[in-house]
Parts: structure tokens; C-alpha cells; sequence
């Protein structure tokens, strides 16, 4: 049997958990149409998303749309959409391109949606008017074998690390795999084209719309001025590349299943720091009561920012992680040092331009007087921070870090902090990365692990 073979007869929902879905999906539709009819609302209820398409691996949510018709205000759509989402699903309400809401049906997680009733995505209203077209798309393209296939494409994503478009995972759509199975006709034709992608690789299934730059681009089958792998990072695009490379030439299951990563021990911990020769430093904040999936772009947004600012003042990040559970929001960087000496170099202007305001300002420096060098003036001044931890907590608050983080709250470790207080998995991460199918003890991302997409499945 092949191994594909294998991995299907474990990732295919049984008959009998596909009835019992089915059922209470029923149920919920049959329920919303009643409570449509009753309170004189003019609006469709139709289901999108995975379940749908009969592409889902396992525990599907149920994405139920309220389609209304074109002629309806936005602030109507809004508010009824909402209003009956929330008596009939008692759930959250939630804000993300377009608002929904979200809460429970018998057991299984229903996100209730919104949207406009159009004939043509060319006459788009809302953010998500296009997802009933695209489901309608992949049902008329794929058949049972081809919604293997599909679950074959995520199930390796999940695996390696690359599947989800939420912030954080920055990777590959539940609905782009499909498209791509759509375009190249099965798991296996997905992965050949993908070991031949470069940057900037464009795929069209109906048609090319106009240029775009990504580092991916897909055209959208049902509307090709949009890029389904608009989400797609670089860096995902290219794991998911070697991945397929690597796939392609020995097929394991640990490319599908791979196991739990042990985090390392202190020792191992101080081990492995000591034998780079680097340091660790990490800030923490309280987690604040906002949308995850927000929180997870502040993440990034905040990692970037401050190892840019690292970088600037000559703390140089070797890398960099970081990670969110339920009560702290954490980076970590690994630096090549941590202290640095009280001085440093300071270049002026050309020596041919007037340098009197610069000598007169240098006059007297206590480390020396500017001298001549490569034809500028230098001088041997004061460092502005001599460690990373003052560079931080002077330099974080106006770095540009994530607009709900309160700096004020911010809590900066060293490098013993923070081998005391950070996760041990996400400092093994951070220093022993490693290619998710190379070690059978890892199961996923860390940062993945926490939560599921926040916004309406397309």
C-alpha cells in the first residue's frame, strides 16, 4: 500500500462522523431559516468553508453565511447579521475584516457570517462576498478522489508547519490548497510544481488578473483581481518548497505525523549557549483582551521592530522568537552579545566640508580628539547604551511595537531571566531550529500551537 494510502485511511472522516455532522448542520440551517422567517428578515442561509466542500480533515467548524440581498444597507447587513447571530448561538461577536459571529451548535464551533447575495463577484459589497463563489468553484472541480487529495495537501502543511492564513502562521489557506489541487490535479502534482517555484512565482487557474507583487501569487479562479496566497510569507513558501523537494525524493510519515519536540533542560539549555558564545534576552508583556488573531500580527510586528532596533545599536539577533498562551505574550532573541564596550566609533562629515561645528562639539572629548580616517573625521565617544537591557527599556516603548501592547507593563529578562522564565520549548526553538519532518520528537511551530483561525474560512 502506498504511503499516501495510508495516511488517507487515517485522515478520512468516517461515514458515520460525516452523517453525524451533516445532521446537525441540518439541524442548524433548519433552525436559522426559522428564526429568518419569523422576525420577517429577507436572507439565505448557505454553508461555506471545508465542511461543505467535503475537503475537512477532522472536527470541523461550520461556516454558515446569511446572504442578503444587494439593495440591504451595510449598516443594516451589519447589525441584523449580528443580532440574529448572537440569539441564535448565544457566541462572541467578532471583528476581523468583516464582523461575524461565533459560538457553538451541538458540540461543534459555527461561525455565522454575514454577507451579501451577488451574481457576480464584479459587484462585490463586502470582504466576503466571494466565499459562497468559491465554494461553489471547488464542488463543481473536485471530486471525492480530488477532496482526498485536498485532505492529503493539508494534512502535509499542517505537518510541516505552513498551513493557515491567520497572522501568525502566514502560510497556505484551507481554499488555496484546494485551488492548488484544482491547478495540478493531486497532492503529488502540488508538491512537483512546488520544487520548481522561485520568488515571485504566479499561478493561474482561470485566467490572469493584474500584476501583483507577492512572493506568491495565485489568481483567484472566481476573481482574478484577488491573490489567494496573498497571506503566504516567504519564508513559508520556501519551507513548504524544500518540504516538497525532500517529500518527493523519500516519503516518510513524519512529513504528515510528526511527533512532540521535547523542549531541552537548563543544562541542555546553557549547553547550547555556551557553545555559541551568544546570550538571550526577552521581553514579556500581560496578554490583553483583544482578538487573537490581532494579538498574533502584534506579535510579529513587535518582533520585528525591536530586533530591527537590536540590530541599529549594535546588539546584533542571531535569531528570534516568539510566542502567546493565555496569560504573557513573549519574544525571545538570542544576541551575539548583550554588553558592549562604554565607546565606540563615531564617524563626522568629510573632512572637505565645513567641520567646524562638529571639532568645536568634540572639543575636549574625554576618550580623545577627532582624528582624521579614510577622509572623515572620527572620534571615540560615548556609547548611548552599553546593554541591550537598558537599550530596551529605554528604546522598546517608541520602537513601533504592537499597538495593543502596553509598554508601560513591558518586562525585560537578560539572559539568565530569561532561561528562568521563558517557555523551555520556545527557547529550544529558538536554539536548536530545526526542519519540522528531520526530528520525530517535533509535532508543530511553537508559535502555532496556541488556537484556530479567527476569521471566516474562505
Amino acid at each position: 500500500m502506498e504511503l499516501e494510502d495510508v495516511v488517507l485511511e487515517r485522515i478520512v472522516p468516517s461515514p458515520e462522523t460525516v452523517a453525524s455532522i451533516r445532521e446537525r448542520a441540518d439541524r442548524l440551517k433548519a433552525l436559522v431559516e426559522d428564526y429568518v422567517a419569523s422576525h420577517g428578515i429577507t436572507a439565505e442561509a448557505r454553508f461555506a468553508g471545508s465542511f461543505s466542500k467535503n475537503t475537512f480533515l477532522a472536527d470541523p467548524d461550520l461556516d454558515l453565511f446569511l446572504m442578503f440581498p444587494p439593495e440591504v444597507s451595510p449598516e443594516d447587513l451589519r447589525r441584523i447579521g449580528l443580532q440574529a447571530g448572537e440569539d441564535i448561538l448565544h457566541g462572541e461577536r467578532m471583528f476581523s475584516d468583516h464582523p461575524y459571529t461565533r459560538g457553538v451548535f451541538e458540540g461543534i464551533e459555527v461561525d455565522m457570517v454575514p454577507c451579501f447575495r451577488i451574481d457576480s463577484t464584479e459587484h462585490l459589497k463586502s470582504a466576503v462576498d466571494r466565499t459562497p463563489f468559491h465554494t461553489a468553484f471547488i464542488k463543481s472541480s473536485l471530486d471525492e478522489a480530488g477532496c482526498n487529495q485536498v485532505r492529503l495537501l493539508k494534512k502535509f502543511m499542517k505537518g510541516i508547519g505552513t498551513y493557515g492564513a491567520e497572522q501568525d502562521s502566514r502560510g497556505f489557506s484551507g481554499y488555496l490548497c484546494e485551488v492548488l489541487v484544482v491547478r495540478f490535479g493531486s497532492f503529488r502534482g502540488v508538491l512537483e510544481a512546488a520544487s520548481r517555484w522561485r520568488e515571485h512565482n504566479v499561478i493561474e487557474v482561470r485566467g490572469r488578473g493584474p500584476k501583483m507583487d507577492a512572493p506568491l501569487v495565485v489568481y483567484d479562479p472566481v476573481d482574478n483581481r484577488r491573490n489567494v496566497a496573498s497571506a503566504v510569507h516567504l519564508d513559508t513558501m520556501c519551507l513548504f518548497i524544500q518540504a516538497a523537494r525532500e517529500y518527493l525524493r523519500e516519503p516518510r510519515m513524519e512529513f504528515f505525523f510528526p511527533n512532540a519536540r521535547a523542549p531541552m533542560d537548563r543544562g541542555v539549555l546553557e549547553a547550547r549557549i555556551a557553545s555559541h558564545g551568544s546570550r538571550l534576552t526577552a521581553v514579556r508583556f500581560p496578554r490583553p483582551d483583544a482578538i487573537e488573531d490581532n494579538l498574533q500580527s502584534q506579535l510579529w510586528k513587535t518582533q520585528n521592530a525591536l530586533a530591527k532596533r537590536l540590530d541599529s545599536f549594535g546588539f546584533s539577533v542571531l535569531r528570534a522568537e516568539h510566542a502567546m498562551d493565555d496569560t504573557h505574550m513573549t519574544v525571545a532573541f538570542e544576541l551575539e552579545c548583550d554588553v558592549l564596550p562604554a565607546t565606540h566609533r563615531h564617524i563626522g562629515p568629510p573632512v572637505w566640508v565645513d567641520s567646524a561645528p562638529f571639532l568645536e562639539r568634540w572639543k575636549g572629548n574625554p576618550h580623545g580628539e577627532p582624528f582624521i580616517e579614510n577622509g572623515h573625521w572620527v572620534v571615540v565617544a560615548d556609547r548611548q547604551y552599553a546593554t541591550a537591557a537598558a537599550m530596551l527599556e529605554r528604546e522598546g516603548p517608541i520602537s513601533g511595537i504592537g499597538k495593543e501592547l502596553d509598554t508601560k507593563t513591558m518586562e525585560i529578562l537578560d539572559s539568565e531571566a530569561t532561561i528562568d522564565t521563558v517557555d523551555p520549548l520556545l527557547l529550544t526553538e529558538l536554539l536548536d531550529p530545526r526542519m519540522p519532518w528531520e526530528n520525530r520528537r517535533r509535532t508543530f511551530n511553537y508559535r502555532q500551537a496556541i488556537g484556530r483561525p479567527s476569521g471566516p474560512v474562505g
